[in-house]
């Protein structure tokens, strides 16, 4: 029991320290546990065979499922409109939103959703992910509090009552004390927490692809030569390919990209074609985007009986419209650079042809920074070309052109694209499919984490290098490592001795002294053990105490599932604490500064509305 103690102390004490990351740290505990004999080998490696940690290594895949789909993105722009200019008000914005979704989602599922949003958004809006993470974090941990499969410590106390001869908890019967301390959240990150939230900054900011494409159209004027064009009944083109014209060589005008008005999947017809080649058919109604000099546009416009479509006018110069025409969830921008010693040096390009062997068109080119206004260009070293792509083509153009520099992180950029397409609403059904799966308890939540996960990556919403990539394994091992230490917590009886201490010495006082007693001890063993393990161990005794001095055990069982909820303190307290952790760049004092005011109003609000509820 004593080598226990002191290996939980020495773990805390690194944690606090800093020195090493939180997965080195646990895993060095959880090795000390076994080289110790506390533990045997199975209990030792337990962790890594958890369901628990299988599910949160597939709601990362789901995450990134919604991230790279366009939804974060898009629930991103729309937090930083309803906030408008007020970081305050998209901190209320993501407390609350975290708390209401994880009432139905997991608190896990609920972080892993809402990380890469928060981050997008914090940075559109001008501050630091370290100042809405944590409120994410501790807005799902309460927000699980409004529902009975909000969070495992519902159901344990619940199912507890049951076994022990008492009514279970209605489905949303928690939501009586969860929605008043998820207000109090977000009343304490709003006007206190906000001001002891840490300014961590971080080398991994996302890039705005607005602000990108808008630097973009005015460094190199893309907008002065695009022009979409509508092929009408009676143009000659009805029905011919597009090699059939030579368009580049006999007009100087390039097709960019192809949009069907009349698509027809079934029978192949996409309703893009978004680099059109040489064998490309021409169908009535297409909207064709291209490429020329106003007189050269002018001249097909009249030949071939073209209607001019216009882009939108509006406060942005048009970046808006241009972005929707050229970037999507697979194709995506970049700027390259050529360098002395490169392939394309003294070749003659014109500007938006498709590079079929490269996999890219040239979309603008300057030089001296200065745009290229010319059809065609001599590729000169120096040169600065934006160039149009898959996405994985611009990435995998680094690694195959070596004398080419690729400005920027395609990767990230692709994550900031908010138009949804077909991917986008599978990777939203899989994820209200994973609902589906949890609320009616069809399969454990592992399985449905993992078939969600698995459909995501199978239908090509996530490559599976992105999976792996979008899967924070520092969480994942930390929490893994963490879990032989619940267990050894247990098998040597130290928590035990001490929940059993407590109710003795209060039990005998007042039930609502006791009732503080049970909070501050479960409260205290959810600041290092799982949230499930705490409820778990302390549920009977809290249930012996109740019945033991004839009162209901109602308030207490509640109290049980509400402390289990507040690992306020520490990073390894809870899964969404830890996967806060590294995105926010946060160290293990800023959990105890931020956590203590939060947890002491939890304590109070507790103490004074749940005998008013459930009366003793």
């Amino acid at each position: 029991m004593l080598t226990l103690l002191i290996i939980l102390g020495i773990t805390i004490g690194l944690f606090v320290w800093g020195k090493f990351t939180p997965d080195i740290v646990a895993l060095m505990s959880m090795l000390s546990l076994f080289l110790f004999g506390i533990l045997d080998l199975p209990e030792t490696l337990s962790g890594f065979s958890n369901p628990t940690v299988i599910m949160i290594a597939s709601l990362f895949i789901i995450g990134e499922g919604l991230s790279q789909t366009g939804w974060t993105a898009l629930v991103g722009q729309k937090f930083v409109k309803w906030a408008g200019k007020s970081v305050p008000k998209l901190l209320v914005l993501v407390t609350l939103g975290s708390g209401i979704l994880s009432g139905f989602v997991s608190n896990t599922g609920t972080v892993a959703t809402l990380l890469p949003v928060t981050v997008s958004a914090a940075y559109k809006m001008g501050t630091l992910p370290s100042k809405l993470l944590m409120p994410v974090a501790f807005g799902s941990n309460t927000g699980g509090l409004l529902t009975l499969t909000g969070t495992p410590p519902n159901i344990i106390a619940s199912n507890a009552l049951v076994e022990n001869g008492f009514e279970s908890f209605s489905f949303f019967e928690f939501a009586l004390i969860g929605l008043p301390l998820l207000l109090i959240s977000i009343l304490y990150f709003r006007f206190i927490g906000y001001k002891l939230l840490p300014k961590n900054t971080s080398e991994n900011q996302p890039i705005n692809i607005d602000s990108e494409m808008h630097q973009w159209i005015e460094n190199y004027s893309i907008d002065e030569n695009i022009y979409r064009l509508r092929v009408r009944s009676m143009s000659p083109l009805l029905n011919t390919t597009i090699g059939e014209w030579d368009f580049d060589n006999k007009y100087n005008v390039s097709i960019i990209r192809l949009r069907r008005r009349f698509p027809n999947v079934v029978k192949g017809v996409k309703p893009y074609v978004e680099f059109p080649i040489p064998d490309t058919v021409l169908q009535y109604h297409d909207i064709i985007t291209v490429k020329g000099k106003t007189e050269d546009v002018d001249n097909i416009i009249l030949k071939f009986k073209l209607n001019l479509i216009p882009f939108k006018n509006n406060n942005n110069n048009n970046n808006d419209d241009l972005k929707d025409e050229f970037i999507n969830q697979e194709v995506g921008m970049a700027e390259m650079i050529v360098t002395p010693k490169s392939l394309f040096l003294g070749h003659n390009i014109p500007m938006g042809l498709y590079l079929e062997q490269a996999g890219i068109q040239l979309l603008a080119a300057s030089r001296n920074n200065k745009p290229l206004k010319d059809k065609n260009v001599a590729v000169k070293a120096g040169d600065a070309f934006i160039i149009r792509g898959t996405w994985e083509r611009i990435e995998h153009l680094k690694s195959v052109y070596k004398n080419l520099v690729i400005s920027g992180n395609p990767e990230s950029m692709s994550k900031d694209v908010n138009t949804l397409t077909y991917k986008s609403y599978i990777s939203l059904a899989m994820l209200l499919l994973m609902i589906v799966l949890l609320v009616f308890k069809i399969v454990p939540g592992a399985i449905a984490a993992m078939i969600s996960a698995g459909v995501i990556l199978l239908t090509g919403c996530v490559p599976m290098a992105k999976a792996y990539k979008g899967i924070s394994w520092i969480s994942v091992v930390m929490i893994a490592a963490m879990i032989p230490m619940g267990i050894a917590l247990q098998k040597t009886g130290v928590a035990e001795l001490a929940a059993n201490s407590l109710v003795t010495n209060l039990g005998s006082i007042h039930p609502i002294v006791l009732l503080g007693g049970i909070f501050l001890l479960t409260t205290g063993f959810s600041q290092a053990i799982n949230n499930s393990a705490t409820a778990v161990l302390m549920a009977p005794i809290a249930i012996l105490a109740a019945t033991s001095l004839n009162i209901s055990p109602e308030p207490f069982m509640i109290v049980v599932a509400i402390s289990a909820s507040t690992a306020f303190l520490t990073p390894v307290g809870t899964t969404t604490n830890a996967m806060v952790m590294a995105a926010g760049d946060y160290k293990f004092m800023d959990y105890v500064k931020v956590g203590s005011p939060l947890l002491l109003l939890f304590f109070i609000l507790s103490l004074i509305l749940v005998p008013m509820i459930w009366p003793f």
